[in-house]
């Protein structure tokens, strides 16, 4: 099989396209050299490379900037993306901040999502996104919660960066239950997708984990001597409130150490149903696991 792979200078994108260049002929696309340059905000492709697939991994991953500058390459990117490849299997990897961040998520199935209300413009375009995806009706599309492993550029480093000294300062109870998704996990649920029923997959590890455990587990795994602390999550949000205002107003490129976005990952349950995926893309995740996590 022929496979487009975008967004390949990514932590997800570069993931997928070395597992599947084992045994397709991958095509990667990225804006940094070693890929076929492509910036998916000026347009379609005009002489695409014919294939049997497309892996959509290109897209922002931030939660902080400008609503303009998100939905120009979550949106129109993703816009770009199928109209370059009218004709093939389309895989979307999207995210579970499609759901309604102002709820808790108990086990929630593909069905509640995408939601009309959104803390910020990450999760309005993302679900903007997959709205468009879901016009062609073979598409797949993949929502990953919290995707971490080696390689991994977000998640990962915004938790060490909020350690100070002897604590880990975090939001809630930590009896909050969460789904987390392995890039491993991820990386085998793109590859089913090539093959399997067209639909919307929530994509997760086999099981989730109480944040506790999960915080205290990667600390020890890296070596630090830290532990979680866990603040009230109404006095949280207001601070979150306040300082993402301030950063507004100072035109600070970069998000504060605690956003609102943040928070509503963190102080509620973060759960979600992976029958479908289980069922028909015979997906089979392992468990949460920070294992090596020291050398990621």
């Amino acid at each position: 099989m022929r496979i487009a792979v975008t967004g390949a200078t990514g932590f997800v994108g570069g993931a997928v396209a070395r597992a599947l260049a084992a045994d397709h002929e991958v095509i990667t696309f990225g804006r940094r050299p070693g890929h076929r340059f492509w910036d998916l905000t000026h347009g379609p492709l005009s002489a695409p490379p014919p294939v049997d697939a497309v892996i959509h991994c290109a897209g922002s991953v931030t939660d902080w900037g400008r609503a303009a500058d998100l939905f120009a390459v979550n949106v129109l990117g993703t816009r770009n993306a199928l109209a370059t490849w009218p004709d093939a299997r389309f895989v979307h990897v999207s995210t579970a901040s499609v759901y309604d961040p102002y709820v808790p998520h108990d086990m929630t199935p593909e069905s509640a999502g995408p939601a009309t209300r959104h803390i910020n413009a990450y999760g309005a375009s993302k679900a903007a996104a997959e709205r468009l995806v879901l016009r062609r009706p073979d598409a797949v599309v993949l929502r990953p919660h919290a995707v971490y492993g080696p390689g991994d550029t977000t998640l990962l480093p915004r938790v060490l960066s909020a350690v100070r000294g002897p604590v880990l300062p975090a939001v809630g109870t930590g009896r909050q239950c969460v789904s987390l998704t392995s890039i491993g996990n991820l990386v085998h649920a793109c590859r089913q997708a090539l093959t399997a029923p067209p639909g919307v997959y929530n994509i997760t590890d086999a099981a989730p984990v109480l944040l506790d455990t999960a915080l205290r587990t990667l600390l020890a795994e890296r070596g630090i001597r830290a532990r979680p602390i866990y603040l009230p999550h109404r006095p949280a949000k207001a601070v979150a409130t306040l300082a993402e205002a301030a950063y507004l107003l100072a035109r600070i490129s970069h998000p504060p150490r605690l956003t609102r976005y943040a928070i509503s990952h963190l102080a509620q349950d973060r759960t979600y149903d992976i029958t479908a995926a289980r069922t028909a893309l015979a997906y089979t995740p392992t468990p949460t696991s920070f294992k090596n996590a020291a050398t990621w």
